[in-house]
């Protein structure tokens, strides 16, 4: 088509014009995870990353890496802290070295349901906390709801009682509370990174772990453990973080609609991680595995110093008025 004088004109001008308007700006959030892509948690991130796709009309881009791919939950976090665009899903006693009342979220026995913590994460006083987070160590933590389970203790041989871990090296995740935790139930806490774990317990090297039952199936630990006993002493709820460095080239609206999501998301994967708790555990005890309920109140009495040892008496007390219990 040939166009002819204020038409060649009109066109020309709305050439420059496309020209000059600026693309939409694209942040892009690199979450890393150490779990395998069918685990709850990678379940709820990748329904987290197409959702904050669209509702962000492609601002916001969610790129979701499993199994390690990113490294360890300490390395993710470290590169984040350096400014890298990286993210994970982390137990939030790891960020206890920053903001100490941190710790409480992974306290021995502290919380009786999902819901409970769920309603303690969104109180004023752990977001206040998050507050801290953002400016002491260049972490944002989106949503602090993502449960990945009761903890069981993992080993060679049946326990009953603290006594019977007694010079077992266990497994466990390297922040004081569950360091001291692990102590206290009788056992050598023993830090090594996630994926380490199941080559750790085939060689002997550790004797024994500690873990959730979606994470025993999805790392296929029964393979090289003998017994499962059903302690439960902690909870595993975990936080999704960010780099603070990427999350300030997202606009405050789009902000905002990733934070709801987080949340929202933290309760779907956490939903997740209670239907098939049942069902991997089921499975752990088909393999041939030994799955044993015990007397938990030893457990509880030998845990109980470990509030005050790390100075967390008042983080639980504030807990308890927040729950109302």
């Amino acid at each position: 088509m040939r166009l002819h004088g204020s038409g060649r004109f009109l066109a020309v001008a709305l050439a420059g014009l496309t020209l000059s308007v600026p693309a939409l700006a694209e942040t892009t959030l690199r979450i890393g995870t150490v779990l395998a892509p069918d685990d709850p948690m990678g379940q709820g991130l990748e329904k987290f990353a197409t959702e904050v796709g669209e509702a962000t009309g492609g601002e916001v881009v969610v790129e979701v890496f499993h199994n390690s791919q990113l490294g360890d939950t300490t390395e993710m976090l470290d590169q984040a802290r350096a400014g890298a665009n990286v993210g994970t899903v982390t137990d939030v006693a790891r960020l206890s070295e920053f903001v100490p009342s941190l710790a409480i979220m992974s306290a021995p026995f502290l919380f009786d349901t999902y819901e409970d913590a769920d309603k303690f994460a969104l109180s004023d006083a752990y977001l206040g906390w998050g507050d801290e987070l953002a400016e002491n160590a260049g972490l944002v933590m989106l949503a602090s709801n993502w449960y990945q389970g009761a903890r069981h203790a993992l080993t060679q041989k049946p326990i009953a009682s603290p006594e019977d871990l007694s010079g077992v090296r266990m497994r466990t995740i390297g922040a004081p509370v569950w360091i001291e935790t692990i102590r206290a139930m009788g056992a050598e806490p023993t830090p090594i990174p996630w994926g380490e774990v199941y080559s750790a317990l085939q060689l002997g090297t550790i004797d024994a772990a500690e873990a959730q039952p979606t994470a025993i199936r999805g790392a296929k630990l029964y393979e090289v453990i003998k017994n499962v006993t059903l302690t439960g002493h902690i909870q595993l709820v975990t936080a999704l973080v960010v780099s603070a460095d990427s999350w300030n080239q997202i606009s405050p609206e789009n902000q905002e609609i990733v934070r709801n999501l987080a949340v929202e998301n933290g309760r779907y994967a956490s939903g997740l991680t209670i239907a098939m708790g049942d069902d991997a555990m089921a499975e752990v005890a088909a393999a041939g595995v030994a799955v044993a309920e015990v007397d938990l109140e030893p457990f509880r009495e030998a845990v109980a110093p470990v509030y005050e040892m790390l100075d967390l008496t008042s983080e639980a007390d504030l807990v308890h008025e927040v729950l109302g219990k």
